[in-house]
């Protein structure tokens, strides 16, 4: 679902492991036993948690799972002590994750690798 989601070959590198190791946690939709939406939260020990590899299943977009999915998020972060959920996305996202999600934009700094 990754791959398909972010348009990428199939990972070679065991991502249950990575998640276990740099996780805040994770949040699954399933239809049945199809994992359809995945949201990863990362975190830095602390108040700040990061949303990343938010993806839900195509043939499920549209209808809420994903805005679900970092809601829920969001509670979880929130009652795990930390103060803060961030989010970076690309510009095509930017209804989704600040008009559906409720993220408010801030100024921001990246620098490509």
């Amino acid at each position: 679902m990754h791959a398909g989601g972010f348009g990428g070959p199939v990972a070679r590198v065991g991502r249950r492991g990575r998640l276990e190791r740099h996780s805040l946690g994770w949040v699954c939709a399933r239809d049945g036993d199809v994992l359809v939406g995945f949201v990863n939260v990362a975190w830095d020990g602390g108040v700040h948690a990061f949303v990343l590899d938010t993806v839900v299943a195509e043939r499920c977009r549209g209808g809420g799972v994903g805005t679900s999915l970092v809601r829920l998020a969001a509670e979880r972060s929130r009652a795990a002590g930390c103060h803060w959920l961030h989010v970076d996305f690309e510009e095509r996202l930017r209804a989704f994750y600040v008009d559906a999600c409720g993220f408010r934009t801030t100024a921001a700094g990246l620098i490509a690798l």
